[in-house]
């Protein structure tokens, strides 16, 4: 079984669902967007299999500083390139179970999807 653990290291969601794996036995690769970087092509991976508008963090600081007209002009391509620049702008954590792709954490949610 192949499962990547995508975001960054100092968010507490991340914190929370590494607990989850790791209290599970549940052996992960974790990929850090700062040090291991975030391709284009893996962002087109997240945003074909989840939604760009479900990828997109609207909640974070990252996104909250975009202009207002940064964020009524939205759409697939320009928030794909916010992300780009800013991967904090991507809603974490991104959970990759072969090739099947869950977003957020929830303890109910991992342990159906580790059931």
């Amino acid at each position: 079984m192949s499962i990547v653990l995508y975001g960054i290291p100092n968010c507490d969601t991340i914190k929370k669902a590494k607990k989850f794996l790791e209290q599970n036995e549940i052996e992960f690769t974790f990929h850090d967007y700062r040090k291991d970087g975030l391709t284009a092509e893996l962002l087109d991976t997240f945003v074909t299999q989840l939604g760009w508008e479900t990828v997109l963090n609207k909640r974070g600081t990252t996104y909250r500083a975009l202009s207002d007209e940064q964020k009524q002009n939205l759409n697939e391509e320009s928030a794909k390139q916010y992300m780009l620049e800013s991967p904090a702008m991507i809603k974490r954590p991104i959970l990759d179970v072969n090739s099947s792709y869950h977003i957020g954490f929830k303890a109910d949610q991992y342990q159906e999807i580790f059931k």
